[in-house]
């Protein structure tokens, strides 16, 4: 058999090369994932939650520049070029309610962030140059978000925990801007990292008017990376709204009040018209308390006694093998069965007054400062206890609640850490019989923030507790106050974890082949945890208005004083006269002949005075003004 020329053979090898270059990019594509949920909860003090969910996965890839058909190419270049393993940014405006909106249920543990801007990364780097690292991610995240994450570069604006925050290696770097705003400017890159935007599916539902008015808005991108796995991101949008249509007659009881009906219609604007092209799938879920579904009388039905849905769920999912301080029931609706013609409109219609509540955290955890003025003062947390764990381990007193408490104080704030005392319902406790462990970083000044991390071990019987820290205040230089001085410092918000109480929850698997998402973030361990409140201290500032009244003084004065001299000095005394008995002259004639034209007798002036002699006597009296003033400077500016 004769062989083939080398034309054929160059023909054939080239063929199947570029067969085998496009089977490679279906496979890359095909592994590539996208999936939208959205998960809609009424809360008991007449609101509404939306949670938005976005997740977009790239398999593990040797290539450092390789095609991506779903995932955002900006973020695996930062994953590349930074060596993350892990990262969280968070962009918050309002607090987390944890008395009304719950604080034991994976929404509250791993969604309720602090106000401002909370970021955090681990690195896969040696130590020596996680620092630098650090500081090239806030320059890149900043311009990346339209915000001043860059500001987290200082070393006064991060900390190193060890454990209080999340166990690591030493190679986790934390940091907040609490006073940082949050608008459209950092949703609109958080947008274009989904492949859709916000122009189809779940995402189009994001009105901007809907969104910001609410009482709680927190945009969050958490970011995993691994060569088993590859990247993993999932950008949540989570919003407390206050619905604006009251559908139906409002009814008055003794037992509670109506709750306001609403849809998704009432509370974004719009409806839902079909999912993103991209995505692998596409759902809505809608949440109710096992309160909720314990007082209906019927089991797990969408339509009740006490509240009925605007549309027929596909899927009714109960949640299995858990407690029932926190089980509840999930309505899906799958989007790709809704279109332009056939529009989703997910709501809720109450028919009876209804009151239920959250399941709480173990304690709700507040911080204040006390004492006064501008010197020292204290800082304040306290622990209130909400009877979980008797539900949950029954009536025993003899227990005790573990508690951690991770807490960064800025530089000026020269915390006394020695200072620390505890009181368990208004008696002084010992530290050693409370505390397990502790770990402190003293801070620098102009150089380190100071961290506090203690493990506490609360009894079950006590129904408060206080620990106090004293500070002193420190002073800053003139450069480093803000514009708005007096206003305050804030101290970023202190995390209280509860390691004992794990907030997940299972739901089953109806469909095998497109998982949840969002279900499977409810299934993972989530330690319960609670923010408390931002402090606002007042420091002792400068008069900033000082040096601008001695600028404008001193020009006026000089002004004043040189402006008069070269005046003086330069004036013709002789060209002056001639110019004033000339504007006398012609000021003269006018008058003569009307006084002529009348018969009326005109009088010679006056020959007593004489320009000269008035023009002499001014300039005598500017020049002693002028000296008067200038030495009277000089002796105010000496003494």
């Amino acid at each position: 058999m004769a062989a083939a020329p080398p034309a054929l053979r160059r023909l054939l090898l080239f063929s199947l090369l570029l067969l085998a270059s496009v089977a490679a990019a279906a496979e890359g594509e095909e592994e590539e994932e996208f999936t939208e949920e959205l998960l809609l909860r009424p809360l008991p003090d007449r609101k509404a939650l939306a949670h938005f969910h976005f997740r977009s996965s790239a398999p593990p890839s040797a290539a450092a520049g390789r095609h991506h058909h779903v995932f955002p190419k900006a973020i695996a270049q930062l994953v590349q070029q930074f060596h993350i393993s892990e990262l969280e940014l968070s962009f918050t405006q309002g607090r987390w309610n944890y008395e009304q909106w719950g604080g034991y249920d994976p929404m509250s543990t791993n969604y309720a962030k602090p106000p401002g801007v909370e970021l955090w990364a681990a690195f896969d780097l040696p130590l020596d140059e996680i620092d630098a690292t650090w500081k090239n991610l806030t320059h890149t995240l900043s311009g990346l978000f339209c915000a001043s994450i860059n500001f987290l570069e200082s070393s006064t604006a991060f900390s190193a925990p060890r454990w209080g925050f999340k166990l690591n290696e030493d190679n986790l770097r934390y940091g907040a801007l609490p006073r940082e705003a949050v608008c459209t400017e950092n949703l609109t890159p958080w947008l274009k990292l989904l492949p859709c935007r916000d122009k189809a599916g779940i995402a189009s539902l994001l009105y901007r008017p809907s969104i910001y008015k609410g009482y709680y808005h927190s945009q969050k991108l958490k970011l995993t990376s691994s060569q088993s796995f590859g990247i993993i991101i999932d950008q949540t949008l989570t919003v407390v709204l206050q619905p604006d249509n009251f559908r139906g007659q409002q009814l008055h009881s003794t037992d509670g009040q109506l709750q306001p009906s609403w849809s998704m219609k009432d509370l974004f604007n719009r409806k839902l018209s079909g999912k993103c092209r991209v995505s692998k799938s596409s759902r809505v879920f809608l949440e109710i308390e096992k309160d909720i579904v314990d007082k209906s009388g019927t089991e797990v039905s969408w339509t009740n006694e006490l509240f009925v849905l605007s549309t027929a769920p596909d899927r009714v999912l109960k949640e299995l093998n858990n407690m029932d301080a926190q089980s509840s029931s999930l309505y899906e609706y799958d989007v790709s069965n809704y279109n332009n013609d056939k529009p989703l409109d997910v709501g809720i219609t109450w028919k009876l007054p209804l009151i239920w509540s959250c399941t709480p955290a173990p304690y709700h955890a507040n911080r204040f400062l006390m004492g006064s003025g501008n010197e020292r003062g204290s800082i304040a947390l306290s622990f209130r206890s909400t009877n979980l764990h008797k539900q949950l381990f029954g009536n025993s007193n003899d227990c005790s609640i573990k508690a951690v408490v991770f807490q960064v104080v800025p530089w000026y704030v020269k915390v006394y850490y020695h200072s620390l005392q505890i009181f368990i319902d208004g008696n002084s406790k010992a530290i050693s019989e409370l505390v397990d462990k502790i770990h402190v970083t003293p801070s620098e000044d102009k150089h380190l923030p100071g961290t506090l991390e203690m493990l506490l071990r609360l009894p079950c019987s006590m129904e408060s507790a206080t620990l106090s820290l004293d500070f002193d205040k420190g002073f800053l230089h003139i450069d480093e106050y803000p514009p708005d001085a007096n206003q305050g410092f804030d101290i970023p918000s202190a995390l209280v974890t509860f390691p004992e109480f794990n907030s997940s929850r299972s739901y089953p698997e109806t469909d095998t082949l497109s998982v949840s998402r969002l279900l499977q973030t409810f299934k993972e361990d989530g330690v319960v945890k609670s923010y408390t409140e931002v402090l606002l201290v007042p420091l002792t500032t400068p008069d900033f208005s000082m040096p601008y009244n001695v600028i404008t003084f001193t020009c006026t004065v000089l002004a004043l004083y040189f402006g008069s001299l070269l005046n003086a000095l330069r004036r013709r005394i002789g060209e002056e006269e001639r110019e004033l008995k000339k504007a006398a002259t012609k000021r003269g004639l006018i008058p003569l002949l009307i006084a002529k034209l009348r018969g009326k007798k005109v009088d010679p002036p006056p020959q007593g005075s004489s320009p000269t002699s008035l023009l002499s006597t001014k300039l005598l009296l500017k020049v002693v003004f002028v000296v008067v003033v200038a030495v009277s400077f000089h002796y105010l500016s000496n003494s």
